[in-house]
């Protein structure tokens, strides 16, 4: 690792810079367009969230507070639990624990830094961690194996059986800093009884594991305070998406980043239900409009990113898309699986329902919840099973009227790649042109965003979508 890289740590990093993003928002905007001069570097991805209005404020607001719980955590008495995107933080925030999610903070280098996260992304095989790994962990999870953020209490994931090169990254992890370790675990069925008890003793174990290298007890008051923030989280999500299956999408194709990215970081806080609330009121005056959420405000095209989006570097895929008239209806980040979800009409089993009766519900709830994160719900076994990738996908295409999908992941998805071709050839049957991109959502050496913005327009031209 570079000697410049290792002068600062990466949260404090991220952190300072989102806080000073913040306060240019603030001012006229004369004065914002004017302070762009001297931050060069950042214009790419400071622009296209400010232009997004008050939402795109909250957002960076949003980004700024969970990085800076992280980094006051220990100074504020609370511990920090490195945990992944395809955990809900709901029970950490229910318990007063701080969670440090390795994939949103690598997303974060990788749109924010010209150099990316490569030193981090590297640093992981010098210690020994396999270079065939997810770069999606590696991004931040070099910095904190190099001493380069705050210092971690405990590691929480659940994506055993689902993600390998996910979970061997935390598993790594705590071999290599000796922290405790917590690890949920998920049989392949999704419905079944036994399914449902198998979670939740699970569950009850993560929570015992949480008590002790916490020192809080599970507070029932505040759990239900937690899951009904999020009931009413879900409740937003569903009215947009409800106006997002309109012709033309009236939701404007930041949101989808500010979806995922909001629920990543603040489940359950009622931060993150404003942010939605001003979402959903944006969406509905269009949608009253027949407006599209594009800027341009004609929508050419209705594109479905199969699993998840392209962040490096700065907004570059958003603002594509933008420029092309593409609506993007969202990925399998966006996409939550309560059961009023406007995608589970007719199979509400698939889904989970938040039930605050007691602590029992609750922690069926979590559970069943946690059994249907991104990733975890489709990609959990055989690619055409029920409930599994092919079928959410074709579901989502058909209730937002996508007209062709794209793959987007990076070379150690190892799940998804061992599947993709057979998964484009039966969307492809099913009237859905599908495009398979071939770099690295977190690292731009794999692939720069040039050669890839190429590939897409042929893909595109060729198929005679635009």
């Amino acid at each position: 690792m570079r000697p410049e890289i290792k002068e600062y740590n990466i949260d404090w990093m991220i952190w300072s810079i989102i806080k000073t993003a913040g306060r240019t928002t603030r001012g006229s905007d004369r004065e914002f367009y004017a302070m762009l001069e001297y931050v060069p570097y950042f214009k790419g991805i400071l622009v296209p969230i400010v232009r997004e209005g008050e939402a795109g404020k909250q957002f960076l607001e949003l980004v700024g507070e969970y990085m800076g719980n992280i980094v006051n955590a220990h100074d504020d008495g609370k511990k920090l639990a490195m945990t992944t995107f395809c955990f809900s933080p709901v029970i950490l925030y229910a318990m007063d624990i701080i969670p440090v999610t390795l994939e949103a903070i690598s997303t974060l280098g990788a749109l924010m830094w010209r150099r990316g996260t490569f030193d981090y992304l590297d640093y992981c095989c010098e210690v020994g961690f396999t270079e065939t790994s997810c770069s999606a962990q590696r991004g931040s999870l070099g910095a904190y194996l190099a001493g380069l953020g705050e210092d971690i209490d405990m590691i929480v994931c659940d994506s055993a059986g689902v993600c390998d090169t996910n979970a061997n990254s935390f598993a790594f992890t705590s071999a290599y800093l000796d922290k405790p370790f917590y690890q949920l675990n998920y049989p392949p069925e999704l419905v079944t009884d036994r399914t449902t008890s198998y979670h939740r003793e699970d569950y009850y174990g993560l929570i015992a594991f949480l008590e002790e290298q916490s020192g809080n007890k599970i507070d029932e008051g505040r759990l239900r305070y937690v899951l009904t923030e999020l009931k009413k989280q879900d409740e937003i999500l569903t009215d947009i998406e409800e106006m997002q299956s309109l012709v033309p999408n009236p939701m404007p194709i930041l949101y989808n980043l500010f979806i995922y990215a909001g629920r990543f970081f603040f489940a359950g806080m009622e931060n993150y239900t404003r942010m939605l609330e001003t979402m959903r009121d944006t969406v509905s005056a269009n949608a009253a409009e027949k407006k599209s959420g594009l800027r341009s405000g004609k929508e050419n095209l209705r594109s479905l990113f199969c699993y998840i989006d392209h962040f490096a570097v700065n907004l570059s895929l958003w603002d594509w898309l933008d420029e092309h008239g593409i609506t993007q209806v969202g990925n399998i980040l966006s996409k939550y699986y309560n059961a009023d979800a406007p995608y589970l009409e007719g199979n509400r089993e698939a889904g989970y329902t938040i039930n605050t009766e007691n602590l029992d519900s609750m922690i069926d709830t979590m559970a069943q919840m946690n059994a249907r994160m991104p990733m975890v719900l489709s990609i959990r076994g055989p690619y055409d099973a029920p409930y599994m990738w092919f079928e959410s996908s074709l579901v989502l295409a058909k209730v937002f009227s996508a007209d062709c999908v794209v793959y987007n992941g990076t070379p150690g998805c190892r799940n998804t790649w061992g599947m993709i071709k057979p998964f484009a050839r039966d969307m492809e049957k099913a009237g859905l042109p599908t495009y398979i991109m071939y770099g690295d959502a977190f690292d731009e050496r794999v692939e720069s965003w040039d050669a890839t913005e190429e590939r897409l327009e042929e893909f595109f031209r060729v198929r005679e979508l635009l």
